[in-house]
């Protein structure tokens, strides 16, 4: 195994990045993964384990929320990862990200359904 030469550069004009750049970028990414089904184990879960509430409706949305959350996050996450990558090789600047507020929006919408859910059971 040899290490990554810093100065090295490919015919597309992109360095190689240090090995420790690209490693922390695919642990990011592991981690909008792991969030990602984490949502989706939440949804199917909400699904299956949660008996029906009063209102008609609830359980599905709230199961829904979380699995178009978990699709939201994985793509959303995949995409990141290949722009970071990119960047870093090209020496640009990295490019902020839009999954935060997506999945604090996500979590707020998802929090507020289960809230109303219980308070109306």
């Amino acid at each position: 195994m040899t290490l990554p030469n810093p100065d090295a550069e490919s015919e597309e004009g992109e360095e190689e990045l240090d090995y420790r750049f690209t490693l922390a970028n695919e642990r990011t990414f592991l981690a909008w993964m792991r969030t990602s089904l984490g949502l989706l184990a939440g949804g199917v879960a909400v699904h299956t384990l949660v008996q029906p509430f009063r209102m008609a409706g609830f359980r599905r949305a709230i199961a829904l929320s979380c699995v178009v959350l978990a699709t939201v996050v994985a793509v959303g996450a995949y995409a990141h990862w290949r722009r970071v990558g990119v960047a870093m090789r090209r020496g640009n600047p990295l490019p902020d990200t839009v999954l935060v507020p997506i999945l604090s929006a996500g979590i707020a919408i998802v929090s507020v359904l289960a809230g109303l859910a219980v308070l109306l059971r």
